[in-house]
């Protein structure tokens, strides 16, 4: 009966969105309060209807129901309740109906939260975020619908991969739904000012948030799925440039770009044009990462399905949306006037110069990530693009962008001179090539990537900081750091994005450059050396898990006779699929981590063992806290929530004096 209710109220949910996409429509254009009223019930009931039935989902997975074709196939009886719970979204149904919950849930916090936007505005924002729920709620219910009943069901199900059995893989889906779906919002409002014809800085205050809270997720959902492959798979890599991966980190590079070209808009009303057209290609990247995931165009070991109508169902969702709301920017170009002058010395350009730079990075990520498919549909052959391909074409955008990022955070607004800034980062400057030269004369190697990478984390996290400072005035120290602490939360923000940027970049160039591997053949109790780390296996013991049967590995670390930890890496095999898995032991630490791998017996005796040391490696995730947590504090700027710009637009207009 739950189960049928879920079914029901998904069907209801299909057709509210089909009312909320038209009728507020046809109220904004003809100006009728009524009809543009129904966008917010109706926001609301799709939230709930689509709710209830994700939860009659949930449900079905916890009791396990196997009834239900997806829980037979992505569930089992002997499963941790965790993982029965995040098969929810392990599989492609119900993933996808995680996503159109999180689409619903973005037009209702519109709806909650967006009192103060214009009626017409806010009519049309809904509408269009309405739109896009009718065309998954649709793709739901007509090609991947998760209460598929089996008219014979099984006693128990086939299980959850093995893979996504795993903390970090069960909460990085959600995460990074959110920051994908969550750039629709930013999608829907620039659709519905091209529709006004209108974009100004109130708009760009509205969108703001939007963007910002869905960067946030995506942030924090990629780290997320690094973490996980750095120590789930057993490579010792935390990014592989895989088909999947870019598809994430796409829209989070055009989302960036948004965030600093909105800004100019707010300030100045300048790059309108720009700041539409880049609020349509963060969702539009949206779109074809879930293209990418669940056509099956592309091979990965994210990928969810490989169902060809499933694909073309997905591919004429991003064509429509992408390709009209392009047509409607062709159409529209002209309204969108930019009124803002500015000098090439300026913070303009520095923003402009970081949105080309960033763009730009998008597109070579895209030609990477699509040029195999390309090379095969019309050259017939079959391609493979690899990290040193993005490591050599992406590395130098991010390098500039480096470089010039906290010069460009402290140029004033409109004219500036490029001297006196420079000048004035003359401190962040030597300490970042201090810091450089230092390593490169410590290091006993000849790449310059270690070295190169600490300049340009210190330089962007001295520069960050120098930004705050000069923020304070010009008074006597004890004045300035007062001060400090009553600036708006929007420059910490910054600070602490610019900064985790800094600390992210540090550990990538560190972990990259200095990075050691031994691949061998161990005997219990023999003892073997690795850079200063002397390791020994102790012992090798098969236990029973939950779900899962294991052969766990014990293994000492010492350095200079005095132990450093002891570790336990497995190698599990899960029984129900037949499928093993690689559970690394790690001891992290701040400068570098200790990664062990334990493999197969040897047939001449001994146990295949993997040692990695990995300098700095726990910097690139705290440089992505960091980041994420920046993103959170500026979101609590009250300048950046909508019912402030509305706020000071309705005082100023009550204080206006009278004609």
């Amino acid at each position: 009966m739950i189960i049928e209710l879920g079914h029901f109220a998904l069907i209801l949910a299909f057709a509210v969105a089909i009312v909320q996409a038209i009728i507020p429509l046809i109220g904004a254009q003809m100006r009728w309060p009524g009809w543009m009223a129904v966008a917010v019930p109706a926001a609301n009931a799709q939230f709930f209807l689509t709710a209830l039935a994700f939860g009659a989902l949930t449900y079905a997975f916890v009791t396990s129901d196997f009834s239900l074709r997806v829980v037979v196939q992505n569930s089992h009886t002997a499963k941790p309740m965790l993982y029965k719970v995040a098969g929810v979204w392990g599989n492609h149904e119900g993933s996808m109906l995680l996503w159109v919950l999180i689409i619903t849930l973005f037009g209702a916090c519109a709806a909650w939260f967006g009192t103060n936007l214009p009626p017409t505005l806010r009519a049309r924002v809904l509408a269009v975020q309405s739109s896009i729920g009718v065309a998954f709620l649709g793709f739901v219910l007509f090609t991947s619908n998760p209460f598929t009943r089996l008219q014979n069901p099984p006693f128990d199900g086939r299980g959850l991969n093995p893979l996504l059995q795993d903390p970090g893989l069960a909460f990085h889906p959600p995460f990074l739904y959110i920051g994908y779906v969550g750039l629709s919002m930013s999608f829907s409002f620039a659709v519905a000012a091209l529709i006004e014809g209108r974009v100004d800085a109130a708009w760009a205050r509205w969108v703001r948030p939007w963007t910002l809270a869905a960067w946030i997720f995506l942030t924090i959902g990629i780290a997320l799925g690094s973490w996980w492959a750095y120590y789930e798979l057993g490579w010792g890599g935390f990014w592989f440039w895989d088909s999947v991966e870019n598809a994430s980190f796409m829209p989070w590079l055009i989302a960036v770009a948004l965030l600093h070209s909105a800004v100019v808009v707010e300030k100045r009303e300048s790059l309108k044009s720009w700041t539409i057209l880049l609020a349509i290609m963060a969702f539009g990247f949206s779109l074809i990462g879930a293209f990418i995931v669940r056509s099956g165009i592309l091979t990965s070991v994210h990928a969810f399905a490989t169902d060809p109508e499933r694909g073309v169902y997905i591919l004429f969702i991003t064509a429509f949306f992408t390709g009209g709301s392009l047509i409607l920017f062709a159409i529209r170009a002209q309204a969108m006037e930019a009124k803002g002058v500015f000098s090439m010395a300026s913070r303009e350009t520095a923003l402009v110069l970081n949105n080309i730079l960033l763009a730009v990075a998008a597109f070579v990520v895209f030609i990477g990530t699509i040029w195999p498919l390309v090379a095969e549909l019309l050259f017939d052959r079959k391609l493979s693009v690899g990290a040193p391909f993005f490591n050599m074409a992406f590395t130098p955008f991010m390098v500039v962008l480096a470089v010039i990022l906290p010069i460009g955070a402290i140029l004033p607004w409109k004219r500036a001179r490029l001297g006196r800034a420079v000048k004035s980062m003359y401190g962040p400057m030597a300490l970042a090539l201090a810091a450089g030269l230092l390593v490169w004369s410590m290091q006993t190697g000849q790449t310059a990537l270690g070295p190169v990478g600490i300049a340009l984390g210190t330089w962007l996290v001295f520069g960050a900081g120098l930004d705050l400072w000069m923020r304070t005035g010009r008074s006597g120290f004890g004045a300035r750091f007062r001060r400090l602490f009553k600036l708006p939360r929007a420059d910490w923000g910054k600070v602490l994005a610019h900064s985790g940027f800094g600390i992210a970049i540090i550990g990538i160039a560190c972990l990259t450059a200095w990075s050691e591997e031994d691949i061998r053949v161990s005997n219990l109790n023999e003892p073997f050396t690795v850079g200063d780390l002397e390791i020994t296996l102790l012992s090798v013991k098969r236990e029973q898990g939950p779900n899962y049967i294991t052969t766990k590995g014990e293994m000492s670390v010492t350095s200079g006779g005095k132990l450093i930890t002891t570790l336990t890496p497995e190698k599990r095999i899960y029984p129900v699929q037949s499928m093993p898995t690689t559970e690394a032991a790690i001891y992290n630490g701040l400068f570098r981590d200790i990664y062990l791998v334990i493999g197969d017996a040897q047939e001449g005796g001994g146990w295949a063992v993997r040692t990695y040391i990995k300098p700095f490696a726990s910097w690139i995730w705290a440089g992505c806290i960091i980041m994420a947590l920046g993103g959170l504090v500026s979101l609590t700027d009250r300048r950046y929530r909508v019912a402030a710009g509305a706020r000071k637009q309705r005082v100023a207009a009550m204080t206006a004096p009278a004609e």
